[in-house]
């Protein structure tokens, strides 16, 4: 019997201050180390800092290709490719859901990190079923800027106050605007 190479989807999720960008570039890292081919995608909503490198609040970083659409994932990913990383793949369509399965299906490694939940604390984007497909989840949680809990919650702040349900889903943005929040201490304005 003929053994292909396997491909795998990890998911890496949690709230904002998590670590999320971290880990991805943690596993990206090890990637480079054993000399394996990869490549990183950031969504271009992301630019906090800059568009080619996906940052994480710890000031680490590590060299990505900004995309707006999963086709541009998809098109730019080489044949040789080993392994493929999506930072900020809440941002992304539903579209990306397929072009992951794709890449799996090839036999590629595809590490993703986003936000599982928005501000609303609704399941954000495409996340519930990337986490759906995963065969491995890693959720991480922050410290609760309130109490210093675990947090898992993305509390977003207009002039100091929750934001309120109606707000735009989408505000890029750090500490200026989002905290980490327990249950307990996580609002939400009517």
């Amino acid at each position: 019997m003929i053994h292909t190479a396997q491909g795998k989807l990890e998911v890496i999720c949690g709230s904002m201050f998590s670590g999320k960008s971290e880990e991805l570039i943690r596993r990206m890292r090890r990637a480079e180390f054993a000399q394996q081919s990869l490549q990183v995608f950031k969504h271009n909503l992301d630019n906090r800092a800059t568009t080619d490198h996906v940052h994480a609040h710890s000031k680490d970083k590590f060299p990505a290709i900004p995309a707006d659409q999963a086709e541009q994932i998809k098109a730019l990913t080489l044949p040789t490719t080993q392994i493929i990383g999506i930072d900020e793949v809440q941002f992304f369509s539903h579209d990306i859901i397929a072009i992951i399965n794709d890449f799996v299906a090839e036999g590629k490694r595809v590490i993703v990190a986003g936000l599982d939940l928005d501000f609303k604390a609704s399941p954000f984007g495409c996340m519930p079923a990337l986490l759906a497909l995963a065969d491995e989840v890693t959720k991480l949680k922050a410290v609760c800027m309130c109490c210093g809990h675990d947090a898992q919650f993305t509390q977003r702040l207009v002039d100091g106050q929750p934001a309120r349900y109606n707000d735009p889903l989408i505000l890029i943005g750090a500490q200026e605007c989002y905290q980490a929040r327990c249950r307990s201490c996580y609002q939400l304005q009517q």
